[in-house]
């Protein structure tokens, strides 16, 4: 390799191995509508094989955040390629999509094989939980642009649902039902203020959670986003979703509303569910009132779903059948936006 190269900081070896070290992974992704492999200048798709009759595509792109702070500080990078997925498919499920296929950007400071590999093995989970394929990819190493130890990843997904399909607001009435799928925990968002209050009550990654003693600090906010692509596919097709929302940064406070049509308003009663431990303990621990945190966190919901009354046990045991907790949280009624009944169970 060129020792010019090499003096400024890129290690073509390195990365070289890490593309050895990453197939396997990407291999196990693969769908048969995939064309060509790994190492094409562009990646392929034969989306006639899928035989759609009207078909839209749908696309959505996100990172992992701050989050990846705690990776790196911690030495744990096995989770959140998981969340780069998670982040970018929930996004398209909610419209009624099937992803298809992921590519990833890993931008990094200085290439380090097994790191890179960990990064693209959660990746490539991620990817088997949303029955995607890791098309393709790109690792960017960028001595001077990041330090020897910072990384940052972001996503891109492309699915698919046929035009008559699609989850919109317009399908949303007064009167309609509000499912809640509960959250693995606080998935990819708020996590500038976590380690602002991490950092305030002097806890280290490897110290016993204070809001669950079996497992570290690290272990318990590193908990992957969930993927809801099991969960949401067997109403694919279906008139029994009518719209749904990816509770991400702003809660429930931003993200209902945004399944919404003009001159229709959710009402949460916050009492159907249990605030999560990690959140109990945040907002305790950084004196938040509930306004922050339900402005901050998922507040221990995932996905909200809109349904009509006539359906609702019908979706809820689908769900139950998937393996998802979901519990009604709400109703659809006249008005605009959102608003909050009842008290978090805690």
């Amino acid at each position: 390799m060129s020792k010019a190269y090499r003096s400024a900081g890129v290690d073509v070896e390195a990365g070289y191995e890490a593309v050895n070290r990453m197939k396997k992974h990407v291999q196990s992704t693969s769908r048969p509508e995939v064309i060509g492999g790994l190492g094409g200048f562009g990646a392929m798709f034969d989306f006639s094989a899928l035989k759609m009759k009207e078909p839209v595509l749908v696309s959505g792109t996100d990172g992992v955040g701050t989050k990846l702070m705690i990776a790196k500080e911690a030495g744990q990078h096995d989770t959140v390629g998981i969340d780069a997925v998670a982040m970018c498919v929930n996004d398209i499920l909610v419209q009624g999509a099937e992803p298809l296929f992921f590519l990833d950007y890993l931008a990094l400071g200085k290439a380090d094989p097994e790191q890179i590999e960990a990064i693209v093995a959660g990746i490539a989970s991620g990817c088997r939980d949303a029955g995607c394929t890791l098309i393709g990819g790109e690792t960017a190493e960028m001595p001077g642009m990041y330090d020897a130890d910072e990384y940052d990843i972001a996503g891109f997904v492309v699915g698919a649902a046929e035009k008559p399909d699609l989850w919109h607001p317009e399908r949303v009435e007064a009167g309609q039902a509000l499912i809640g799928l509960r959250s693995s925990g606080l998935h990819s968002n708020g996590f500038s203020l976590v380690r602002k209050i991490i950092s305030e009550q002097n806890l280290a990654w490897n110290d016993p959670a204070p809001w669950d003693a079996e497992i570290t600090v690290a272990e318990a906010l590193l908990t992957p986003t969930s993927i809801y692509a099991g969960a949401l596919k067997p109403f694919f097709g279906t008139e029994q979703v009518k719209a749904a929302a990816h509770i991400t940064g702003g809660g429930l406070v931003e993200n209902v509303p945004r399944m919404l049509p003009d001159g229709v308003k959710a009402v949460i009663d916050e009492s159907a569910w249990k605030l999560p431990a990690v959140m109990q303990w945040l907002q305790t621990a950084g004196n938040l009132t509930d306004d922050d945190v339900r402005e901050t966190f998922n507040t221990g919901i995932g996905i909200v779903l809109a349904v009509a009354e006539k359906d609702r046990e019908t979706v809820l045991d689908t769900l139950k059948q998937s393996g998802e907790t979901a519990v009604i949280i709400g109703r659809t009624e006249r008005g605009e936006g959102i608003e909050f009944e009842g008290t978090w169970n805690r």
